[in-house]
């Protein structure tokens, strides 16, 4: 029986392209690159260095960089040009109700990530948010996904991972759990499937549903 459920935060319970695209085409124009909001969606879920680095083709040096630039403008602004799914607090206090214990996994800094739960309401239905530091250390999903284990006592066996990348199922993979993909939020298509996803959710409801027999 499924006892702890693992939340991703971006693209699973909130939605965040306008702030995340929008701080990206800011750190990309420091590199003389210029791109639209709608081809910047590939970074919503990953770590943002490694993302920069891949994306632009920058060196690890100026992939720091560009992470640097781009909190120039989410710590301010772009935190909260972001929105919770419809239903998601239903779900949240749907699933408290049976017993289960809730928590956000994320490779976002916890810094960030805490106040965008307690802006939407999230906070109060989580017993751990694990996240990532300013400095760079624990972006890794499978760490963070661990590190919230560790902090609720979760056995392999009686926890889930619940996300919209192909990074949750695979940071799920390492740790053994199982991971429940949602496809309202920004896998190309196919993506959770090829990542291993037991099953996938296509609305807050419906991940309520299935959350609710697991």
């Amino acid at each position: 029986m499924i006892k702890y459920v693992l939340f991703d935060l971006d693209g699973t319970l909130t939605n965040p392209k306008e702030g995340i695209t929008k701080c990206v085409q800011h750190a990309l124009r420091h590199f003389g690159i210029e791109r639209d909001c709608d081809e910047l969606i590939s970074f919503i879920g990953p770590p943002l260095k490694e993302q920069f680095m891949q994306y632009a083709s920058l060196s690890e040096e100026d992939g720091i960089k560009a992470v640097e630039v781009y909190r120039e403008r989410f710590a301010p602004i772009g935190l909260f040009e972001n929105e919770i799914y419809d239903g998601i607090l239903n779900m949240l206090a749907e699933l408290k109700k049976q017993g289960k214990t809730l928590a956000v996994a994320t490779s976002k800094p916890t810094v960030f990530a805490e106040k965008i739960c307690e802006k939407y309401g999230i906070t109060p239905y989580l017993s751990c948010l694990s996240g990532s530091e300013l400095d760079g250390r624990n972006t890794d999903k499978a760490l963070v996904i661990e590190n919230a284990m560790d902090a609720l006592g979760a056995l392999a066996e009686e926890t889930v991972m619940v996300g919209d990348r192909i990074h949750d199922c695979e940071g799920a993979a390492k740790n053994f759990i199982k991971c429940i993909g949602v496809s309202y939020g920004y896998a190309a298509e196919g993506e959770l499937e090829s990542g291993g996803a037991v099953s996938i959710a296509h609305s807050p409801q419906e991940l309520l549903e299935i959350l609710s027999q697991l």
